[in-house]
């Protein structure tokens, strides 16, 4: 009875799609000195999709990105040193795992990428990082823009009309949600103040 048990849970982990595991490279270590590929299985993945799926509209799906983004970095911790990351640039100093922005903005587009390459992003698409500059001290954050009827497929374009938000989880402790905030608004020094 066991080898019969354990025949169908081999045919069904066959049978199971490529795509239900993905690969994502984690930058740490400030300025992306270090890198790793981290996988997702599909147990972690599902849940992902779920919370995306039941988005009706552009600012929830933007407040289920901000928690799938954290769900994604605490799995990513589990396979390399990012766990020791903390809020800011200050509490986690000279601590392998530690992410500046730099890193912050690098990974979180990995992920987005990944979230948007399965199709679970329905109104937004993921843009490059956006950097503000204030006084000498310069700030790196993921940016998406929420998409218009008809810009499914376009390149984006700097006058492409979509409202644009960051997605910066380098104000946070490490797996919690990512803050979401106007890209106008956090270009302008908006943002919780962290250490």
């Amino acid at each position: 009875m066991r080898w019969i048990q354990f025949g169908a849970m081999v045919w069904v982990m066959a049978a199971m799609p490529v795509w239900a595991q993905e690969q994502a490279r984690i930058c740490y270590n400030y300025g992306c000195q270090s890198q790793e590929s981290v996988t997702f299985s599909a147990m972690q993945l599902e849940p992902v999709r779920s919370l995306l799926e039941r988005a009706t509209n552009a600012v929830e799906e933007r407040e289920d990105l901000a928690v799938a983004v954290g769900w994604l970095y605490r799995w990513a911790g589990v396979q390399t040193p990012i766990y020791a990351d903390r809020a800011g640039d200050f509490a986690d100093e000279g601590v392998p795992g530690r992410m500046d922005c730099i890193d912050h903005a690098a990974s979180t587009t990995e992920l987005l990428r990944m979230i948007e390459r399965r199709g679970w992003l329905r109104f937004h698409r993921v843009l490059e990082p956006a950097r503000r500059t204030r006084f000498i001290f310069q700030h790196f954050s993921a940016v998406v823009e929420e998409m218009t009827p008809g810009q499914e497929g376009v390149e984006p374009r700097e006058d492409s009309g979509g409202e644009r938000h960051v997605i910066d989880s380098w104000f946070v402790e490490h797996g919690e949600p990512a803050i979401v905030l106007p890209l106008e608004a956090w270009l302008g020094g908006a943002g919780p103040w962290v250490p």
